[in-house]
């Protein structure tokens, strides 16, 4: 599926051919290169499903990406996409697919898993959850007092909380009309703060919660489910009837989200109110399903079914274009050339879009819990670079923030850049249309001037007479620009399944398995010890003296109260 066993990414020919090509360029001025080759644009733009894709301001050549090519075919990349999708067990580690494409298949779609076809399933899912949706925004989802929901608090904590509270944020313009209004919530963090704010506000007879966690026991999202249903049986129970029992809160305020149906029925979920997906699809990955019954409650389920066609479009483009075509794979090879040989090890996500507010926490999940790996598949060291730190925010508020870094700082940091070519065509009055598109040009005319300060530096400024060094700018930072023709469902369901695939290609580059996270469920494992000790029910003497410190100070603030 990749490359082979025996041999690690930085012994494959095509890597040393780089190594050696980027001693040649990595000294070579951006403005060099656009000024040595008037078809650059041309040369480095791709468009696809709604998407242009414009990788001209990095820095590389024609010939960087004929080398970087060339590794992508000896890591064997072309098989690994069709091992991917067709639902081999790319997820080395636990021995099982990852078939998160599964989800967006079309209904009359087949793909036989394991002897069994996975698209009738994944269909009965999106059924059942268009049952529930219909419910709620039909207003006949009642609670326990008989009246009318309107409010969901999605309880859950990484996958099954970023990519539902990016997704709704950025599509909130796609409401269905002549519903019955459903404000959708988000609550992930262990420490009670965002449920102490809801729950001081809102009504608990109008209130639901949506419990989402593939394994269902997740603590950060069950210590919130249970301040929930105490919240709710307490409330409900003043209102003086034994209609607000307890089970009969559960049954009407809960729906459960999980792989783990057993575990959601002991909690108190009612089987009527389970969602299901399946241990093969990643966490963070899990938008695309029964995960995603925020963003239905938000868009609707066409809007919902738009979205996942979206992604669909982006799965056969990656499927089926060659790679030096095949925009996925061009993100990711960009993303090897920086890391690997131009030691670029920092990348800033920067939209231009206040939809998109929080898609850069959604790709720092998506990437550095896939790809922060240090070990190959075959359980070897790896001595060279993976995944980079990403971070980021909206383009306009850290122009604000840190862009002094990144124009005169001495972290080298590769950007990419997010907007729509065209918003606000659907405003009626004629004068506010007027002005929002105005500000829409001005959020475009930022984007594109920035990423041009990066590239050129000095160079950007018709002027460039004597300046003290602090005024100067040495330009030359690589940046990516990817540009939605609208954001719509169709568009952002593309946008999101091409960061997934670069990812997946990254990783199948340096050879590591982007579909675990042992790293993460190490934390947990040691957060239950540390828990235990904090309560008196463990042994304090075996931890390190900062740790016994922390505790001690934590027990002596208890003593005060």
């Amino acid at each position: 599926m990749a490359s082979a066993s025996s041999a690690t990414p930085d012994t494959l020919p095509a890597w040393q051919t780089l190594r050696t090509h980027a001693d040649q360029l990595k000294h070579v001025h951006l403005k060099t290169l656009f000024g040595d080759d008037p078809g650059r644009w041309q040369c480095f733009t791709r468009q696809v499903a709604g998407l242009t894709l414009d990788l001209s301001k990095q820095r590389w050549d024609e010939d960087t990406l004929e080398h970087l090519l060339a590794l992508a075919e000896e890591a064997g990349v072309r098989g690994a996409i069709q091992a991917l999708l067709s639902g081999k067990r790319v997820n080395t580690s636990e021995n099982r697919p990852a078939l998160h494409t599964a989800l967006r298949l079309p209904r009359d779609a087949s793909l036989i898993v394991d002897g069994e076809d996975v698209v009738p399933a994944v269909h009965e899912s999106l059924e059942r959850m268009a049952e529930l949706v219909e419910k709620l925004h039909a207003g006949q989802w009642r609670g326990a007092t008989g009246k009318p929901i309107e409010d969901v608090v999605n309880l859950g904590v990484g996958g099954s909380d970023l990519g539902p509270l990016m997704v709704t944020h950025a599509l909130a313009d796609f409401r269905p009309e002549g519903v019955h209004p459903i404000e959708v919530h988000f609550a992930s963090t262990m420490d009670g703060s965002q449920m102490a704010d809801y729950l001081s506000r809102f009504n608990p007879e109008t209130t639901l919660f949506v419990l989402s966690s593939k394994s269902f026991t997740t603590i950060d999202t069950l210590s919130n489910a249970d301040t929930a249903r105490d919240w709710l049986t307490n409330r409900l129970a003043r209102y003086g009837s034994m209609s607000a029992s307890a089970e009969l809160v559960v049954r009407q305020h809960f729906i459960g989200v999980s792989a783990c149906p057993e575990k959601m029925s002991e909690w108190g979920v009612a089987p009527a109110h389970q969602l299901r997906f399946w241990d093969w699809v990643g966490g963070r990955y899990s938008l695309w399903g029964t995960i995603g019954l925020p963003i239905a409650l938000v868009v609707g389920m066409a809007n919902f079914h738009e979205f996942l066609a979206g992604a669909h479009s982006m799965d056969e483009h990656f499927a089926k274009v060659p790679l030096a075509d095949n925009m996925p794979v061009l993100l990711a090879l960009a993303g090897i050339w920086n890391v690997n040989f131009l030691d670029i090890r920092a990348h800033s996500i920067l939209p231009y879009d206040g939809r998109l507010e929080y898609f850069a926490a959604y790709l720092e999940q998506l990437e550095m819990e896939s790809n922060g790996k240090s070990v190959t598949r075959q359980g070897n060291t790896i001595n060279y670079s993976t995944c980079p730190v990403l971070w980021g925010q909206l383009g306009p508020n850290a122009q604000h923030a840190f862009y002094q870094l990144l124009h005169q700082g001495t972290q080298p940091v590769v950007c990419d850049f997010i907007a729509p070519l065209r918003r606000y065509d659907e405003v009626e009055n004629h004068d506010t249309r007027a002005h929002l598109k105005a500000q829409h040009r001005l959020a475009l005319s930022n984007c594109f001037a920035q990423s041009r300060v990066l590239m050129l530096g000095d160079d950007a400024l018709d002027d460039d007479g004597p300046r003290p060094q602090h005024k100067r700018y040495r330009g030359n930072q690589p940046s990516t620009t990817v540009l939605l023709d609208k954001l719509t469902p169709s568009t952002l369901g593309a946008l999101i399944a091409m960061y997934e695939h670069k990812v997946f290609v990254q990783a199948m580059i340096w050879d590591i398995n982007p579909f675990d996270q042992w790293g993460v469920e190490l934390g947990k494992k040691i957060a239950g010890e540390t828990q235990k000790i904090l309560e008196h029910d463990g042994e304090i003497q075996s931890l390190d003296a900062s740790s016994r410190g922390l505790i001690e100070a934590f027990w002596a603030a208890e003593d005060h109260e």
